[in-house]
């Protein structure tokens, strides 16, 4: 038995083992966090009706397609926590409060200080929803039409359409194992990612109008609380504009930055097309992929000092490849 194989075996006795099951994941979450989550729970439920499965941590309302969210129950004995798509407890959202049994860990990012008794850490794959695809696909776990819906648009979020280094010949594979599977008309959940109002159009005219491009390619934007009311959006709509800027020649590295002014927190979503990023948002109680990261902090001066190294890095990485 092929290595993976054996380690599909072991995450399915696992929670076929456990009563009551938690599935977590990062705070902030996009489609993918969401999508593997509620499509784990999911299937689960489908295939153990007996089990207690909730999939815990606070929604996003723009994301509210993909499915609903449940509250952690008082004492649910000895569960099973299962961790999806974060590396770090720092940034594991909702489990202040649990007395869990044991870790599940399924995630693509670097490995950090969340390591599970059944740990599946593979940074290669293009997103947690491409590996809950296999999962599902090789276990007798069962898989109905909105669970393969949700695992579609999470694969297809974290690679922004296949577009991105993380997209490999094994994600196309899944891809097509996926809909030869499940038969979704999948053209239409392209309108649930990628459908914007006008007004977000017009606020993406602002992020290009107001970005300043060091002379080492490296992009910056501080979007400001009368930014966001002038054009009616929430702080959420400025991460998900961010791979907007993925094919402006002009930019190696980018930066947004907002304030999120009900947690009381400063939010850097960090893209690049060449440096290492994630290395230096560790620096910063941050983290993520390499070419993908992101921070939260309560000081501005720490962003400053952030926004310094990626351009640094940038100036680097233009010595070593021009």
């Amino acid at each position: 038995m092929s290595i993976i194989k054996e380690l599909y075996k072991k995450i399915f006795k696992i929670i076929k083992d456990y009563d009551n099951i938690v599935i977590a994941r990062h705070i902030g979450p996009d489609p993918d966090a969401l999508a593997s989550q509620i499509a784990l729970r999911d299937s689960i439920k489908l295939t153990f009706p007996e089990k207690k499965v909730l999939a815990i941590g606070a929604g996003v309302n723009r994301f509210r397609y993909i499915g609903p969210l449940d509250k952690l129950e008082e004492n649910l004995e000895n569960p099973l926590l299962i961790v999806l798509d974060v590396p770090n407890f720092i940034r594991v959202d909702g489990i202040e409060d649990l007395e869990y049994k044991t870790i599940l860990k399924i995630d693509h990012h670097p490995a950090e200080d969340i390591i599970g008794e059944v740990d599946w850490t593979d940074e290669t794959k293009s997103s947690t929803c491409e590996m809950i695809t296999n999962l599902i696909l090789n276990t007798k776990l069962v898989m109905d039409q909105k669970i393969a819906e949700n695992l579609y648009i999470g694969m297809v979020f974290d690679s922004d359409r296949f577009l991105l280094r993380n997209t490999t010949q094994d994600t196309f594979k899944t891809v097509y194992d996926l809909l030869n599977n499940s038969h979704i008309n999948f053209v239409p959940l392209y309108d649930y990612l990628y459908e914007r109002s006008i007004v977000e159009e017009k606020f993406r005219a602002y992020l290009i109008n107001n970005i300043k491009i060091s002379e080492n390619n490296f992009g910056y934007i501080y979007v400001t609380d009368e930014a966001l009311k002038e054009y009616n959006v929430e702080s959420s709509v400025v991460s998900n504009q961010v791979n907007d800027f993925f094919f402006i020649k002009e930019l190696i590295c980018w930066m947004f930055v907002v304030y999120d002014e009900r947690n009381g927190i400063y939010k850097a979503n960090i893209r690049s097309r060449g440096p290492i990023v994630n290395e230096i948002a560790n620096k910063y109680n941050g983290g993520g992929h390499k070419y993908a990261s992101g921070c939260r902090t309560t000081n501005y001066k720490d962003l400053e000092k952030l926004a310094q190294d990626l351009d640094k890095a940038c100036e680097a990485y233009l010595k070593e490849n021009i």
